[in-house]
């Protein structure tokens, strides 16, 4: 008995086979092996000034000076630094200055950096700096007197849309990040997400966090989805 044209099976094509193959595999190892790179930064004592408090600190005209390129494009350390100056005129003497200007000055320090200054410092995510203590600025051309800016920024992840999805979250959302150093391994929680177009992986904090975790002996590091 012959089987008709109709009952016989279709033939699969070479590249479903590989297709299906190439799913199985992946859902074997858990992801493609593109995964992205990721990056952690130390971010040290700095401020983050508007145009006005430029000139007033620098000079009229006065326009920062790139001293060193960021991992983010577009971002760099100047070579202008200025004095912070707290409440019993305790001072931190050379606080470096990111690039590019904002519409607002903001003095990002670590926790014991407010110890020194004596700022109970808030901890906020950057440019969030309603109802936060002031300082005083001192440049070599003037005096710019912050009543409100300086905070201690809640350690957070930048990343793109494509990084976003491959995490599955959202702008906004909490993540973690685990260092192994040697025969310690530390977790920090609550790493705000922060999603934005060309932005690079990267997950920044301060000189605090970074000694804690013996971050510059890292040998790995992991960004996990909170729990």
């Amino acid at each position: 008995m012959s089987i008709t044209s109709a009952m016989k099976p279709k033939a699969i094509s070479r590249a479903a086979i590989e297709q299906i193959v190439r799913e199985i595999v992946l859902r074997q190892v858990g992801g493609p092996k593109d995964k992205p790179h990721l990056v952690v930064s130390v971010s040290a004592r700095h401020c983050h000034l508007s145009d006005a408090d430029v000139e007033t600190l620098f000079g009229p005209g006065h326009k920062l000076t790139v001293m060193k390129d960021l991992y983010q494009d577009g971002f760099f350390a100047a070579e202008e630094t200025v004095m912070v100056v707290g409440p019993k005129r305790r001072m931190l003497p050379t606080v470096r200055v990111l690039g590019p200007t904002r519409p607002e000055s903001q003095v990002e320090l670590a926790f014991t950096d407010g110890i020194s200054l004596g700022i109970d410092l808030p901890v906020r995510p950057s440019g969030k700096i309603e109802g936060t203590p002031g300082c005083v600025l001192v440049g070599p051309k003037g005096v710019v007197e912050l009543k409100k800016g300086v905070i201690r920024a809640e350690r957070h992840v930048h990343m793109g849309p494509s990084d976003a999805q491959h995490y599955g979250v959202a702008d906004g959302d909490t993540m973690a990040l685990r260092v192994h150093a040697g025969s310690c391994t530390t977790t920090f929680e609550n790493l705000l997400v922060r999603v934005g177009r060309n932005i690079k992986l990267e997950v920044h904090l301060d000189t605090d966090e970074g000694n804690a975790c013996d971050i510059d002996h890292a040998s790995k590091v992991e960004l996990l989805k909170a729990r």
